[in-house]
């Protein structure tokens, strides 16, 4: 009888060996097929630029197409819950931004939940904000617009392309972090924001960097702080808020890759691993760079998951506050 029972636990654990092995040896061979990478927005977005980055340059270290698939649509909630229902095998990754984290609070019924159903692989970027001020408005500097506008409580309005935007919400913050009351006007199109502020019935936004520029080049409307702790390339001469003495009003949107969060830890670490060695390469900041971002200084997935869960229990909070519900 004992020597039955050590022959079944030899084979058991011969087994085990096997299998372990064999854990190991399919991690090594990851990806034996092409990888899809959702961006849950449209072509040519700043998400959708820095995942084509990566991407390309993932394929060449994998040797192996890695296939941008843009799913826009629902704020992010397309794109981003073919993700999280995505098999956890590492062949189906995202690109997420902030609008991950706030769509889902919107929702009645979310499709997931951004803290529990994805796992944060590598941040890639971070994409800074402007505030841009329509001709009416006399302000030289932040600290004059601060004044101009708390002067003026409830009687200033700021343009958003939509509830719940970055260019919504980034503004929220700003202006509790300055004691400014304003109030959102959102549109459909930015076309429709410049119009409106070119004519000053709109009288400042907070648009990411790269969409924005195109509004300064006539000078008609004038950029006065960058909302990111540095400075941003494409407008070296704009301060940020933190130098104008206002730290609270700092932000910006995080662009990042995700996956399934029952992804095994060997294909985490081994995605991040040589999602990092992209970011390091001199062309990538370039491009970056050219997209209103730069490559992320800080890279460890802990960090990561950290300004994840930080900027969930953020807009937790703000979203109630600003009579954003769920529908």
């Amino acid at each position: 009888m004992k020597g039955t029972i050590s022959l079944v636990a030899g084979a058991l654990l011969a087994s085990g060996l096997f299998s372990t092995a064999g854990a190991q040896a399919a991690a090594g061979d990851f990806p034996a097929r092409p990888v899809r990478m959702i961006v849950p927005g449209s072509p040519a977005t700043g998400m959708d630029n820095m995942g084509r980055v990566v991407a390309r340059g993932l394929t060449e270290l994998f040797k192996q197409q890695v296939i941008v698939d843009n799913r826009a649509g629902a704020g992010s909630l397309i794109g981003s819950g073919i993700v999280a229902g995505a098999a956890p095998d590492g062949y189906t990754i995202g690109v997420a931004s902030t609008s991950t984290i706030v769509a889902p609070m919107l929702q009645a019924k979310p499709p997931f939940n951004p803290v529990k159903d994805f796992v944060n692989i590598a941040l890639l970027s971070s994409i800074t904000s402007v505030l841009v001020v329509a001709p009416e408005i006399p302000a030289k500097n932040l600290k004059e617009f601060i004044e101009y506008a708390k002067a003026r409580p409830g009687k200033l309005n700021f343009a958003s392309i939509g509830s719940g935007s970055a260019a919504h919400l980034t503004p929220e913050i700003f202006n509790r972090a300055a004691g400014i009351q304003a109030v959102h006007v959102p549109f459909k199109s930015v076309a429709d924001v410049v119009s409106e502020m070119r004519s000053s019935r709109v009288h400042y936004l907070m648009f990411i960097s790269p969409a924005a520029l195109p509004m300064l080049q006539d000078g008609k409307l004038r950029a006065l702080a960058v909302t990111s702790p540095r400075r941003y390339a494409g407008l070296p001469d704009v301060p940020t808020v933190g130098e104008a003495g206002l730290k609270g009003a700092e932000t910006d949107t995080m662009i990042g890759i995700i996956g399934p969060v029952a992804m095994p830890r060997h294909l985490v670490a081994r995605l991040h691993a040589d999602i990092v060695s992209v970011l390091r390469q001199p062309d990538t900041k370039v491009q970056f760079e050219r997209f209103g971002g730069a490559p992320a200084v800080e890279t460890s997935r802990d960090a990561y998951a950290a300004k994840w869960k930080a900027e969930h229990e953020l807009f937790s909070k703000l979203l109630p506050e600003i009579g954003l519900k769920p529908q």
